[in-house]
This record gives structure tokens, sequence and C-alpha cells, in this order.
């Protein structure tokens, strides 16, 4: 179905209308304050919408998107993100969120060329490479590339928790915790993975019994 610019700016107007409409005081508040709880880290797949998903509202989840739900140590766009949603915001709850079926794990998992992208993906191939023999242990690439989208969060629920961000939090006493988290687009629903971190003498156990859960079972 193709969608004209000049639609979406008619779709915007109805949907503003609406939310008027079922709540005149709707955008008052949202000018008022952000005071999220959560902070969403997934992946930019226009078929994973975070707020639809876990059924909150706007300004209920501060939201990070990037090719395949990746925290890299040098990324200042994303630890600026993280920083702010903790050091600003307050939020209580980080969630890394991946997703079956991701393109970009799929085109780290079979060594695809899709362009700039690449240089992104290797992290991504970091994982695989990590995971290689458990992996080429599965014949089924469909299954495959799932297993590589569970230990690809994994390893971003561990990146955050490495970050000064969230160590500091940590030192500091601030209540975060760090979940990683799996959403099916053949259902609808998020799965957890076990890579629940609560306070730094977590991480190390929890990241570790988690891989090895997915492991035997993948």
């Amino acid at each position: 179905m193709s969608i004209s610019i000049d639609e979406l700016f008619e779709r915007n107007r109805a949907w503003s209308q609406k939310e008027r409409d079922n709540d005149p005081e709707f955008f008052s508040r949202l000018i008022a304050q952000q005071n999220p709880e959560f902070m969403w880290i997934g992946c930019s797949d226009s078929r994973v919408p975070a707020n639809e998903i876990i059924g909150l509202a706007p300004g209920e989840v501060f939201v990070h998107r990037n090719v395949a739900n990746v925290v890299g140590h040098a990324d200042l766009n994303c630890l600026s993100a993280l920083q702010y949603a903790i050091d600003v915001l307050h939020v209580k709850h980080v969630l890394i969120v991946g997703h079956y079926g991701c393109g970009g794990v799929n085109a780290a998992m079979q060594g695809l060329r899709v362009g700039l992208a690449d240089n992104w993906l290797r992290h991504v191939q970091d994982v695989r490479d990590k995971y290689r023999e458990r992996l080429l242990d599965i014949d089924d690439t469909a299954t495959r590339c799932d297993l590589l989208c569970e230990l690809n969060v994994i390893e971003q629920t561990l990146n955050v928790c490495d970050t000064t961000v969230v160590r500091d939090a940590w030192a500091r006493g601030q209540e975060v915790a760090v979940h990683g988290w799996i959403y099916s687009l053949a259902d609808g629903l998020v799965r957890e993975l076990g890579a629940d971190m609560y306070r730094e003498g977590d991480v190390r156990g929890c990241y570790e019994a988690s891989v090895a859960r997915i492991m035997q079972r993948g």
C-alpha cells in the first residue's frame, strides 16, 4: 500500500483529534513533564514499535533504536541517551529488546554485505564469532539466526551494565535494573531471556547463567 506525504499529515490530524476527544488534557500533560520509568533500547525495524508492544502511552517509555539493538562502548548516541535516561529522567528499568527475524542479525550471521551498515554489524559478528561453534551445530538457518538474536541481546545487556553510566548509578545507590528481552513477530509476545541485572554484583553470574540456559535450549 502506497501512502503519500499529504496523507501522513491527514493521519496526524486525525490522530491528534482522536486523542483530544478521548482525553482533552492529553497533550497538556505531555508538555508538562516527561517522567518514564522505562528506557527501551531496541532495533530500528519498523515492525517493532516500542510503546505499542508493551502497551505504554507517549511519555511512559524513553526509546533509543538502532540496527540490531546494539550498545557499543564508543557509540556516543546510545550512551548519551542512556545517560540522559538514567541521570536526568531517573528511569528504573533499561530494556534491551531484540526480535526474531532481525535483518541485521541475519546479515551478520551469514556474512552478507549490505553496505555501510556492515561496519556497524561487526558488533553482532563479534557475538557470532564468540559462539560460532554452538551456532554451527544448528542446521536450520532460521533457528540459528534466532539463537544469535537471543545471544546478541544478552551480550548487549552486559555492554549496558559495563558502561560508566550504569556503574556510576549503582555506585551511588540509584535503583536501576537492566533486562534482556526478545520479541516475536509471529505472535506479538515479548519473552524474558533470564538476563536481569539489578546491581553490579549480579552482572557476571546472571550473564553467564542466561547464556548457558539459552545455549542448552538452542
